[in-house]
């Protein structure tokens, strides 16, 4: 999305910024190419009337007001807001992952799938709004404070949290240290999925069984640790395949995979379509 901020100080926009889209910014940005793309830093739209078509884990979702669309850094997405009965209201927040590096919400989105999703009812949206109206307020002030922004930030973070949970029903009894594991699990699936490790490296890395590492991952995620791998390879697998030309195999190789036969099984298995296939359909979507 694209849109005039406001002037503020340089090294409060290399961090953090906030705007406001309404129905004009809509119409701009409906007039204007939009593809899919990629950015450096993390991006919360809060939507509290119209609608979203956003095209992210390389599906199109459609979702109505009010909702919430977390992107991470590095996702290749591509959102189009709407108007509904003529009216748009909502926000969009960017800012660098060190602004504020502890965001559990952030875990979920990237591996789970749930970018978007439906806020219950107008009252969690409206509270929304209100801290999105202090943010705004402090970003745009003359003598702004990047730690208001952030303890502000943290607050909207911990709502939307509150609201991802009670709309899937997530099970919130997992406790400070077992979160701390996960969190030290998916970092070192984030330096190590290219290799051809199994579960049990993970585990060894973190001091633990692999019985009790699946049982957190199945508390937390609701899912065992091989397929939280598999789905970390197949994310990246999707980029190389959408934004390179580098041959199935060779992207295969580069995710751990030396047989080109059996990447293309695992492939199939998990996104319902051959690599090829995969290519295919989105090279249709950028023409």
């Amino acid at each position: 999305m694209r849109s005039q901020i406001k002037k503020v100080p340089l090294y409060m926009q290399e961090l953090f910024s906030i705007f406001r889209i309404n129905e004009s910014l809509v119409e701009n940005i409906s007039s204007n190419p939009n593809n899919p793309h990629q950015h450096d830093y993390e991006e919360l739209i809060v939507v509290l009337k119209g609608k979203l078509t956003h095209f992210i884990d390389y599906k199109t979702q459609n979702i109505d007001a009010p909702c919430i669309s977390f992107v991470t850094k590095g996702k290749i997405h591509r959102v189009s807001p709407e108007l509904n009965n003529n009216e748009f209201e909502g926000w969009a927040i960017r800012f660098k992952s060190e602004f504020i590096p502890e965001i559990t919400f952030k875990l979920y989105d990237y591996y789970h799938e749930k970018a978007n999703f439906k806020l219950i009812n107008s009252k969690s949206a409206s509270r929304l709004n209100t801290i999105c109206e202090l943010i705004y307020d402090e970003h745009t002030n003359q003598s702004s404070e990047l730690s208001i922004i952030r303890e502000l930030l943290s607050a909207l973070f911990t709502i939307i949290e509150s609201e991802r949970k009670k709309a899937y029903n997530d099970d919130q009894n997992i406790t400070k240290n077992q979160n701390i594991t996960f969190r030290n699990f998916l970092q070192i699936l984030e330096d190590n999925f290219r290799r051809p490790e199994g579960v049990n490296y993970y585990a060894e890395k973190l001091f633990m069984s692999s019985k009790s590492l699946n049982t957190l991952t199945q508390q937390v995620l609701h899912l065992p640790v091989s397929e939280i791998i598999e789905t970390r390879k197949l994310i990246e697998a999707k980029k190389l395949l959408f934004t390179t030309d580098k041959s199935i195999a060779e992207i295969g190789y580069e995710l751990g995979y030396n047989d080109k036969a059996y990447f293309t099984s695992v492939f199939k298995k998990k996104a319902g379509q051959t690599p090829s296939e995969f290519r295919e359909e989105m090279n249709k979507l950028l023409s």
